[in-house]
């Protein structure tokens, strides 16, 4: 029974599959419109997949390389974990993509006829993202773990040499997830380079150079910022909640396998329970994530976040009850444990994740004050506009904190009820696999989080569409409020998996902290250490350089982008008049070749960095990946939400407050905008993918620093 249940994970997985496979059929089953609307989708399609196979093709050779170190480094089923976790997040992404690229035209055409059909069709879409990307993980996770529930322990007394033998076998699920972190930075930063130079080209030159609507055919970079939307916000978003989400199922299984491995608490069919039990909580939330699909309904002029909403609570709440039901079983089963008192943990996690999503909600919704009071220091030109939301970012960083050090502790409370005859020392393991299991609680619900995110790309290409195609002002309207709902739920998505990340990494950093002590007696992080103190210093420096260098690359590619439109719209006549075609291609080259360029230095300092000072010093490393995470947290809330808020600041103003579109504080907005964009579509989100890839790469590569160590 105890091994059994292990099998619930990729049945369930399954069947998410199965209903992405369902949606994604009766999303291109749609009327995509006319044949106008039909050749704008197909361009976009043509460079979305374009700039794709480009990228994939280098993160090939990436893994390979990476892939062949992995096995002579650590072993080969290291390596082909490694391949497995990354194939499957660069298909999770390709196969949303696909889709989206494709629901954009239809989503127009549907927004023809009413609002509520075009959000059918645009999160019927998102979901099938959603649905992949947890699927897909879950699959591939589960049946690796269930590998090495079978090799490591099934049908054997559970001793110390077994526990043994399953932490020898624990690269199984770390190459998996060291895989997942890779592609999804790569995907997240190229992707976000991309779409952020051609959005910072059409913004800059087309509205407020030219003077011209968002979306006009005449704008050069148009095609390019539609793509963008795709290969960043879809496939991007898809890989980044990929790797948040593998994350936070493995943070407390490795943990418990670790303590388990290590001659922890964990023990006999408890050690099981605690290494399946994350994955089993991932596998209900795809079921509940499906069911909150069918309470996503709204009718003509109804609040469309309200419908979005219904069906995200309507999830958790099942996620909940069936959570509750998990533990109670493990309860009757229990060797010397109370798991139920675990369920307070998981609850902790969802409860500070919805929260986290209601602050986020306020500092970047247009319904709420901070996005007004930006609004209103346009009117006082672009200088104030940048400040009002930078301040406005800063501050949206202390509720989030606090709710993520309260579920800590919450969490760690209620893991150390559960196993009340643990010893001192193995009352911190047992309170930390709660916490780890607060981020699986945080995540549970990704399928349905992601489909309220990536709706919003689809929208914002409708709206592209039904600009370029002529479409009746009504149309525009009607996708418009879409995009500004998806701007409010994409950074509720965001807050979900930075917050996660934050959880997951502690769980594996203990990990790896246990790992090392085990093997180096001496091991011990300590503040009067100076190499530990300079690796504190080191990790907290590291977002910085990473948002740096992402920022430049997005500035250097904007730079290309302004300079080709402010040529075409120089060199070719007849453009503003409609009487030429603009090259639109050549906007799509700049946007593909910057990306792929500039996307490669931020992934490989991110992995070479922490192993390069785990090989000269494990516990510096230690230091570094803890001033990493606090900083990376911070840098992460504060980037993604001015963004946001600048992002909706500029869509308020559009709505006709403080004179409306064409106005100088609509200008001074779309300043703000071009500031936040690369700020809450490439260096934010990344940030999560970055600590949670430094952390899981330092304990992959565990093995390599005992080994160096040993040899001194």
């Amino acid at each position: 029974m105890t091994t059994a249940i292990a099998w619930i994970a990729p049945i369930c997985a399954a069947v998410g599959i199965f209903f992405a496979a369902y949606l994604g059929s009766w999303v291109l089953k749609q009327d995509p419109g006319s044949e106008k609307m039909n050749s704008i989708s197909i361009k976009i399609q043509q460079g979305a997949k374009a700039f794709l196979m480009s990228e994939y093709k280098l993160l090939v050779i990436f893994m390979v390389v990476v892939a062949i170190v992995m096995a002579i480094a650590l072993s080969w089923v290291t390596a082909l974990a490694f391949i497995t976790g990354g194939v499957l997040s660069a298909a999770a992404g390709y196969v949303g993509m696909h889709v989206a690229t494709r629901a954009n035209t239809r989503t127009a055409y549907a927004a023809e006829t009413s609002v509520a059909k075009a959000l059918t069709v645009s999160f019927r879409s998102g979901l099938t993202m959603g649905l992949c990307v947890a699927s897909f993980a879950l699959l591939g996770l589960s049946l690796w773990l269930v590998l090495l529930v079978f090799s490591g322990i099934s049908g054997i007394d559970v001793t110390g040499e077994v526990m043994h033998l399953a932490h020898e076998h624990i690269g199984m699920v770390e190459g998996f997830a060291t895989g997942a972190s890779a592609v999804a930075l790569f995907a997240r930063v190229g992707g976000g380079i991309y779409t952020k130079a051609a959005d910072v080209g059409a913004d800059l030159v087309g509205k407020v150079e030219a003077g011209i609507p968002e979306d006009d055919p005449r704008n050069p970079a148009t095609i390019a910022d539609n793509v963008g939307d795709n290969v960043g916000d879809v496939a991007g978003m898809g890989a980044d909640l990929f790797e948040s989400y593998t994350g936070s199922i493995l943070a407390p299984t490795i943990l418990a396998i670790t303590f388990g491995a290590l001659g922890g608490y964990f023990v006999g069919s408890d050690l099981i329970w605690a290494m399946v039990v994350p994955v089993v909580i991932a596998a209900c939330g795809i079921i509940t994530s499906i069911i909150g699909l069918f309470a996503v309904r709204t009718k003509e002029g109804a609040d469309l976040h309200k419908a979005l909403n219904r069906g995200t609570y309507v999830a958790a709440g099942l996620e909940i009850l069936v959570i509750l039901g998990i533990f109670f079983i493990w309860n009757g089963m229990a060797v010397e444990a109370q798991p139920l008192w675990l369920f307070g943990s998981v609850l902790c996690g969802l409860i500070a994740g919805l929260a986290i999503g209601k602050i986020t909600e306020y500092f970047c919704s247009d319904h709420y004050k901070p996005v007004h009071k930006i609004a209103e220091a346009a009117e006082t030109g672009a200088a104030t506009v940048i400040i009002e939301g930078l301040g406005t970012g800063m501050l949206s960083t202390i509720a989030p904190i606090c709710l993520v050090a309260l579920a800590i502790i919450g969490a760690f409370f209620f893991g150390n009820m559960a196993f009340p005859m643990a010893s001192t020392e193995n009352a911190i393991a047992v309170g930390l696999f709660g916490v780890g299991l607060a981020a699986t609680g945080m995540l549970s619900n990704t399928a349905i989080t992601i489909g309220v995110d990536a709706y919003g790309p689809v929208a914002d290409n409708a709206g592209g569409i039904a600009e370029m195609a002529g479409l009746p002002e009504e149309v525009r309207d009607r996708t418009d409020a879409l995009d500004a709902v998806g701007n409010t739920t994409a950074a509720i998505a965001k807050g979900f998996a930075i917050s996660s990340a934050g959880l997951s990494a502690i769980s594996l950093f203990v990990s790896y902290q246990a790992t090392m002590h085990n093997y180096i007696p001496s091991f011990e992080l300590s503040l009067t250490d100076p190499l530990i103190v300079a690796g504190i210093f080191v990790g907290a420096m590291m977002p910085f350089m990473f948002a740096a260098l992402t920022m430049g690359a997005v500035s250097r590619a904007a730079h290309a982008m302004v300079e080709e439109v402010r040529r075409q719209f120089r060199e070719i006549p007849g453009i503003m008049e409609y009487k030429a075609q603009p090259e639109y291609d050549k906007c799509v080259g700049i946007s593909t070749t910057s990306a792929l360029h500039e996307m490669m230095a931020p992934g490989i300092i991110s992995i070479v960095v922490p192993i390069v000072i785990g090989c000269i010093d494990p516990a510096m490393l230690g230091g570094f990946l803890a001033g990493a995470v606090a900083t990376g947290m911070l840098m992460a809330i504060f980037m993604s939400n001015a963004g946001g808020a600048w992002d909706n600041a500029k869509k308020y103003i559009e709505q006709g407050y403080f004179g409306g579109k064409g106005s100088e504080a609509h200008k001074a907005a779309v300043v703000g905008d071009t500031v936040g964009d690369p700020f809450k579509d490439t260096s934010g989100p990344s940030m999560n993918i970055l600590i949670n890839l430094m952390t899981i790469v330092s304990l992959t590569f565990s093995p390599l620093f005992i080994l160096i160590q040993s040899m001194l």
